[in-house]
């Protein structure tokens, strides 16, 4: 059998639903758990309340505070902790996201609590998150860019766009992910198929994000020069789910670090990450 048709024999589509009706996205994560998702129009179970069901269709956005606990991340010269800038900010998203009306949040921490990097990624893909956004304010690595200033956002790169770039993910990346999908019993061939369709539509969405977002910032906030960068932080390896990590500055600056120690700056900068996720979500939602 060739792998094109074992890949319709694991998920055929139901009797009178065109298969064209169900998004990319649904139709390779229901094909990746063996399962086939009912498309737009299909018949399914009704939750009990109208309010379940409209909030059960809403996309999960899962936001990452950086660090946390034992690892306070950068500290900046006035002695501030990353730990607590970001989650700050990641705190006043959630609140401006979820009365956006536009999604459903969850955050891999709320507290001042270590979590390891790969419970991060697990945390978002076991929940079938629409979007993984982390959140850093990190300093810059010693000997490169010691002035570096501004906001950027990185997207999935095996190869850093630059030296900076891969100093500061080697340095975030303290253990690698190595979990793997559960994939369905099927020859190799169609393993690898499953595999290249996903990684292609979560990279696809990956830059999306990262668009939509820096176009966000940019109307007022500083961003770092290229702010578009990409490096293999492990928090960006989810094969199944568009993620982004966002520098919302560089508390190795003195100036950044004032900024950020003030509320109404980081409410600034939660404000531009929520009109750029919505902008995502409604672009996600259209294609």
């Amino acid at each position: 059998m060739q792998p094109a048709q074992e890949l319709v024999k694991i998920c055929p589509p139901h009797r009178g639903v065109r298969l064209g009706m169900t998004t990319r996205r649904s139709f390779l994560g229901g094909a990746l758990l063996g399962v086939v998702v009912a498309p737009a129009g299909a018949q399914t179970r009704v939750p009990s309340t109208l309010r379940d069901s409209v909030r059960a269709a809403m996309p999960l956005v899962v936001l990452d505070p950086g660090h946390g606990g034992a690892d306070p991340g950068a500290i900046g010269g006035q002695g501030t902790e990353e730990k607590r800038i970001v989650l700050a900010v990641a705190q006043e998203l959630r609140r401006r996201l979820e009365g956006s009306g536009r999604c459903r949040v969850a955050m891999t921490r709320s507290s001042d609590v270590f979590v390891p990097l790969r419970s991060r990624v697990e945390f978002a893909r076991q929940r079938d998150a629409a979007l993984l956004l982390s959140i850093h304010a990190d300093s810059a690595p010693s000997g490169m860019g010691g002035r570096a200033r501004g906001a950027s956002i990185y997207t999935l790169g095996e190869t850093a766009s630059d030296a900076f770039s891969a100093a500061l993910a080697r340095r975030e990346n303290l253990a690698d992910q190595a979990g793997g999908l559960r994939l369905p019993s099927v020859t190799a061939d169609v393993q690898r198929i499953l595999l290249s369709m996903m990684r292609s539509e979560t990279r696809q969405g990956s830059e999306r994000v990262a668009r939509a977002t820096l176009s966000a910032l940019a109307e007022g906030v500083p961003l770092l020069s290229n702010p578009h960068r990409r490096a293999g932080f492990v928090v960006l390896k989810a094969p199944d789910v568009p993620s982004a990590l966002v520098e919302i500055g560089f508390l190795s600056h003195p100036e950044d670090e004032l900024m950020l120690r003030r509320p109404a700056w980081r409410t600034r900068i939660a404000g531009a990450l929520a009109e750029g996720v919505i902008a995502y979500l409604g672009r996600r939602v259209a294609t």
